[in-house]
């Protein structure tokens, strides 16, 4: 892939991708790259800096963090609470709604729970006075 800056005839100026250089030349010749902003098929490639991969340049001490584990203190605080809602409650899967409806009403015995559920029944059991929040992490699932 490479990315050209364009310009097109009216001066407007935009960016896009394409496979190859010939990929952009064949679009070209054949009129199927227009402006972004105005529609023109009269666009050409704009004045550009090429990328460089500096990071052979780079010093150790900046070097990226590692993308196993968290970065930022709210990725540290998110990945918290998430050990501490799998370490203190059950999680039940797709049959939360009806969990924490069951508990409400009595019918089952009171425990921490946490699962899945679609929208409009996360609204319906907030509208019966069932007391849910929504956690800022998804369930980890198996791909096998």
């Amino acid at each position: 892939m490479i990315q050209y800056s364009l310009r097109c005839a009216e001066d407007h100026r935009f960016d896009s991708w394409f496979q190859s250089a010939s990929a952009f030349d064949k679009l070209h010749a054949a009129g199927m790259v227009t402006c972004a902003v105005c529609g023109t098929t009269e666009v050409a490639k704009d004045l550009m800096a090429p990328r460089v991969n500096a990071q052979s340049a780079r010093p150790e001490a900046e070097a990226a963090p590692a993308l196993s584990g968290p970065a930022s203190p709210a990725e540290q605080a998110l990945r918290a609470l998430r050990e501490q809602v799998e370490k203190n409650s059950e999680y039940v899967g797709r049959d939360f709604a009806a969990q924490a409806r069951a508990m409400h009403e009595g019918d089952v015995p009171q425990r921490a729970i946490w699962g899945e559920t679609r929208g409009d029944e996360a609204r319906k059991l907030i509208e019966d006075g069932v007391p849910v929040a929504p956690l800022p992490f998804r369930p980890t699932r198996k791909t096998n």
